[in-house]
C-alpha cells in the first residue's frame, strides 16, 4: 500500500471544493495528497465567477515529476475543460505508472450553476475504460449517456467502468447511493437526513473513496466508508464550508 495519493483537480480558492478539498480529504485519512491543477477559478463557497482553465500538456507537465519520484496507485480526477484533455492526459501518466488507477467526479456544472461543458456520451466514452470508478449525480449521468434517467445512464455506463451513482438529485429515494458494477448492484442508504448542506461535498465524497482504496479496501466498502466520512464532513459544521480532521477519518473502519 502506497501512502501518496493524487487529484487532478481545480484550484478553488474558498477550499471547499477541488484540489485544495481533495487534500484536506487525503490528509483526514492519513494519506500524503499530491495536486495537480486543472483550472483556476474564481469563486465561493456560494458563488461562482469564472474559470481558467489548464490545457492537457500543462497538467501532464505537473503530474509527472512526481509520478516520477513518488508511489503513487490512486488518482482522484475533478474538473477538466473537457473529456479530450483527459483522453491526452490518462495514456500520458499511465505511461509513467502503467498500474495507475483513475476516479473520476464529472463535474459538469457548479452548485452556483456554472456550466462548465455539454459533452456527449460519445466523446466519454474513449477515456471511461481508464477509470476505477465514475461518480455521476442523477443530472450528470443522464447528461453523460444521453438516457432519459439516470439510473438508465449508470447502467449504461456502467458497461465501460464501474459508477457510482450518487442520491443527492434523487427524487424517489434521496440520499441513497448505488454502485453498479458489470454484473452487480449495490445500494448505500444515508445514515440520516439531519446533515448539512456543503459546498464540494461531490469532491469529497470522491476524494475519499480514492483515499480508502489507496488503504486497501475492496471498491464496495470504499464506496461505504466513503460515503460514511462525507456524511461527517456534512456534519461537522451548518455552514457552506465544513471541517476535515483525522478522528472524523478514524471512526472509519479501516
Amino acid at each position: 500500500m502506497s501512502t501518496y495519493v493524487m487529484s487532478l483537480a481545480g484550484l478553488d480558492p474558498s477550499g471547499g471544493a477541488g484540489l485544495l478539498a481533495d487534500i484536506k480529504t487525503f490528509e483526514a485519512h492519513r494519506l500524503h495528497g499530491l495536486g495537480v491543477c486543472t483550472a483556476l477559478t474564481a469563486q465561493t463557497d456560494s458563488e461562482f465567477l469564472g474559470v481558467e482553465w489548464l490545457t492537457a500538456d500543462k497538467i501532464i507537465a505537473q503530474a509527472l515529476p512526481l509520478l516520477e519520484k513518488f508511489p503513487v496507485e490512486y488518482c482522484k480526477v475533478g474538473i477538466v475543460s473537457h473529456p479530450d484533455v483527459l483522453a491526452e492526459v490518462f495514456p500520458a501518466l499511465r505511461k509513467i505508472t502503467p498500474g495507475l488507477q483513475f476516479i473520476l467526479d464529472p463535474v459538469l456544472k457548479a452548485s452556483a450553476g456554472y456550466v462548465f461543458h455539454s459533452a456527449i456520451f460519445r466523446q466519454w466514452e474513449a477515456i471511461l475504460p481508464y477509470l476505477r470508478l465514475l461518480t455521476p449525480n442523477f443530472e450528470e449521468a443522464v447528461a453523460m449517456s444521453g438516457e432519459p434517467h439516470g439510473e438508465k445512464g449508470a447502467q449504461q455506463i456502467a458497461r465501460h467502468c464501474a459508477v457510482l451513482l450518487k442520491g443527492g438529485h434523487r427524487m424517489d429515494r434521496r440520499g441513497w447511493d448505488t454502485l453498479y458494477q458489470a454484473h452487480t448492484v449495490l445500494d448505500f442508504e444515508p445514515p440520516s437526513d439531519d446533515a448539512f448542506p456543503k459546498h464540494g461535498s461531490g469532491c469529497v465524497l470522491s476524494a475519499a473513496i480514492t483515499a480508502s482504496l489507496a488503504k486497501g479496501l475492496s471498491l464496495a466498502d470504499a464506496c461505504r466508508e466513503g460515503k460514511a466520512y462525507t456524511y461527517r464532513y456534512l456534519q461537522s459544521s451548518p455552514a457552506l464550508l465544513g471541517w476535515h480532521d483525522m478522528q472524523t477519518a478514524d471512526q472509519s473502519t479501516f
